[in-house]
């Protein structure tokens, strides 16, 4: 079967299927082989810098010499690089043929009587097959959704639990307080398993610390005062640790997102829990001055930013990355319907020093249509707001009406995904 016709049948199983529970999860990856049980896993939940947090684990474990796979989601462009061993993204042939692989599973379950598998569930177990097969030792997950319900939460013996800050998104499922959303994602924190947070909230940082109590893991908080961020220079915001293990040398990240020296400090204390003083923060060092991560505060062309904040909380840290040296702006925004799209407008609007804000449509079901977000922003700004009805439309009227300013696209991941994608075409 080719990439296109793997990917078109797994673009199609939620119209077929629905969420499952962690034991139909476990049965599933029992018709795979349990390839988990061959893995080294750092599993990893949160609101707001999975993403971050699980490549900078992966590229560090790299310059260890381990040989890695990165589960993480969504995808920008395409299906592979939910799945990626040793730092790229599987060939189209390798997909093709886990993806069999896993079918062939997945039909034996059906056979027996059960459930086939949700669109993350089947992408999930593709890639812990993928890893087995690769001779992966260490993989890194980035829950879907939550976290305890969630199908990667059936790895039952990570080597460690990683809980970035939390925030309120998806309070439909999660819950819609702090302390619910937190009790979701402590929900991966195993008996005895270490578990590694990023301080957020104190109702939040109580439920974790409580979670892990009961589950007598070691548990140890990533707080604001682990490292300092010194500023921004050359298109790199630098950092200092607190702690001697670290050096007293300047750390840099090829990233101007003033949430990413603690997306970066988090992975960094986990490394050391891992290595020790077998480590090599040295590496560790490059490493993180080296690697990108797409669509966080991403500089895709000169002066023209993509960043994927799609909540409150994101778009909020976002507006705090801005650099305030008196250069004009301009913001283009778009966002699905899940979302708190009107606090995140207001956000915008009443916090950054733009001159014009362009919104737009994303082409999925669940995008908010361009003029109820045209008709937001003029609540909150009386600056220009310009309605596209596209990603390639408010791209072209960007290019042409810059004037110099520097643009920002924000707001969704599926925006930030079209425009890198447009980008590299050429258009």
């Amino acid at each position: 079967m080719t990439y296109e016709k793997a990917a078109a049948y797994i673009y199609d199983i939620p119209k077929f299927t629905k969420k499952n529970d962690i034991r139909h999860t476990e049965a599933f990856l029992d018709f795979l082989g349990n390839p988990q049980d061959h893995l080294k896993v750092i599993h990893v939940a949160g609101t707001n810098g999975k993403g971050s947090v699980c490549a900078y684990l992966d590229g560090m474990l790299r310059s260890e010499g381990k040989r890695t796979g990165l589960f993480t989601s969504p995808h920008l462009i395409r299906l592979n690089e939910r799945i990626a061993v040793d730092g790229e993204p599987l060939s189209d042939a390798v997909f093709e043929q886990v993806f069999g692989e896993t079918l062939q599973a997945v039909e034996r379950m059906e056979r027996e009587g059960l459930p086939h598998p949700t669109f993350f569930e089947f992408l999930f177990g593709m890639a812990l097959r993928a890893f087995a097969q690769a001779g992966v030792e260490y993989a890194v997950l980035e829950t879907g959704l939550g976290g305890r319900l969630d199908a990667t939460n059936a790895v039952k013996n990570p080597l460690a639990s990683v809980i970035t800050t939390i925030g309120l998104d998806h309070v439909r499922y999660l819950g819609d307080t702090l302390e619910k959303i937190a009790g979701e994602k402590a929900g991966i924190i195993k008996p005895g398993v270490p578990v590694f947070y990023a301080q957020t909230s104190p109702e939040s940082d109580a439920v974790i610390e409580k979670t892990a109590s009961e589950r007598q893991s070691f548990c140890k908080k990533i707080g604001k005062d682990a490292y300092e961020i010194i500023g921004i220079e050359d298109k790199h915001i630098a950092f200092s640790c607190s702690s001697a293990y670290y050096g007293t040398t300047t750390w840099k990240l090829n990233n101007i997102g003033v949430c990413q020296p603690g997306n970066a400090m988090l992975a960094l204390e986990v490394m050391r829990f891992l290595f020790g003083e077998k480590g090599h923060p040295d590496r560790w060092r490059e490493t993180l001055f080296q690697l990108k991560w797409p669509c966080r505060m991403e500089e895709i062309l000169p002066d023209m930013y993509i960043d994927g904040a799609h909540n409150i909380s994101a778009v909020e840290t976002f507006v705090r990355s801005v650099p305030s040296d008196g250069r004009r702006n301009i913001i283009v925004f778009s966002a699905v319907d899940d979302k708190e799209y009107g606090k995140m407008a207001a956000c915008l609007a009443e916090n950054v020093p733009a001159d014009l804000y362009v919104v737009t449509h994303i082409d999925d079901r669940r995008g908010v249509p361009a003029e109820t977000l045209g008709s937001l922003f003029r609540k909150y700004t009386d600056r220009p707001v310009v309605v596209t009805e596209s990603a390639e439309e408010a791209l072209r009227y960007v290019r042409a009406h810059r004037e110099g300013r520097r643009v920002f696209f924000v707001g969704s991941l599926y925006l930030a995904g079209r425009v890198r994608e447009l980008i590299q075409e050429g258009r």
